[in-house]
């Protein structure tokens, strides 16, 4: 790849498949990547997954996994000291279960509830407090944490590259980085200033394409990000880089876009 982009570091993020688990990690393989993302999220709760079996595939193969933490209707800034629990409990129990398979977890900031509309000072704390305890418990597994910087939302944290960078500071923990999601950068007209201000945070990546209206999802070349300028200011990093692809067709037609730059 002459983009700099290690092929050896290149992920795809999947929720955990609901059919053959071989047949999906093998499919993974041949199609040149060298990671998985499990994406735990949805319907499917820590107890519901086989871990053994994905235990047992991954031993067959040499796959890097990365998780990424349960997202939907959870929130790291609540108010509700009961929702904010629940989030840290769902967090907390999907670092502990993966800690032997992985070694990093993705995770959202919070977002300003009704009531955090009105304190937002407040939910910021509990946002960095949030962070803090799950940062605390991932380094008794020797686990990083990458904040995630978000998507052009009214009401949610991290969109922009001095708030990621001050959240970091904030929280203060050796074992905390940057999530650089390059397609949600691009909806916030932030993709310059996060790889000129972030380099040094930068964890993990995410990529995946837009046209700035919304968050899309697009293989990447199918929207509007400058990739030959994502790619230069990233060649350096030893990190993993994670296609957030919708499907395994998207995932080859980025590949190839990569490939072809």
């Amino acid at each position: 790849m002459s983009i700099g982009i290690h092929p050896g570091h290149l992920s795809f993020s999947y929720p955990p498949p609901a059919g053959d688990l071989s047949e999906f990690v093998n499919t993974l393989v041949d199609m040149g990547f060298s990671g998985w993302e499990l994406v735990c999220d949805r319907c499917q709760g820590p107890g519901e997954l086989n871990i053994k079996a994905i235990a047992s595939v991954l031993e067959t193969t040499d796959l890097d996994l990365t998780i990424h933490l349960p997202f939907s209707d959870l929130n790291l800034a609540s108010l509700n000291e009961p929702i904010w629990n629940e989030t840290l409990h769902q967090m907390k129990q999907w670092i502990q279960l993966m800690s032997p398979y992985a070694n990093l977890a993705v995770v959202h900031p919070g977002h300003l509830s009704p009531l955090g509309m009105q304190l937002p000072d407040l939910a910021w704390q509990r946002n960095i407090q949030g962070l803090r305890q799950l940062c605390d418990h991932a380094a008794r597994f020797d686990m990083i944490v990458g904040v995630e910087n978000m998507v052009n939302m009214e009401f949610i944290f991290g969109k922009h590259a001095e708030e990621m960078l001050g959240m970091i500071e904030s929280v203060d923990r050796d074992n905390l980085g940057l999530t650089f999601d390059v397609g949600h950068a691009h909806t916030n007209g932030a993709v310059t200033s996060f790889l000129e201000k972030c380099q040094a945070e930068i964890v993990h990546v995410h990529l995946h394409d837009n046209n700035r209206r919304r968050d899309e999802h697009l293989p990447l070349g199918k929207g509007s990000v400058d990739w030959a300028a994502v790619t230069g200011k990233l060649a350096n990093l030893d990190v993993r880089f994670v296609l957030e692809s919708r499907t395994f067709e998207a995932g080859q037609e980025s590949i190839e876009y990569l490939l072809s730059l």
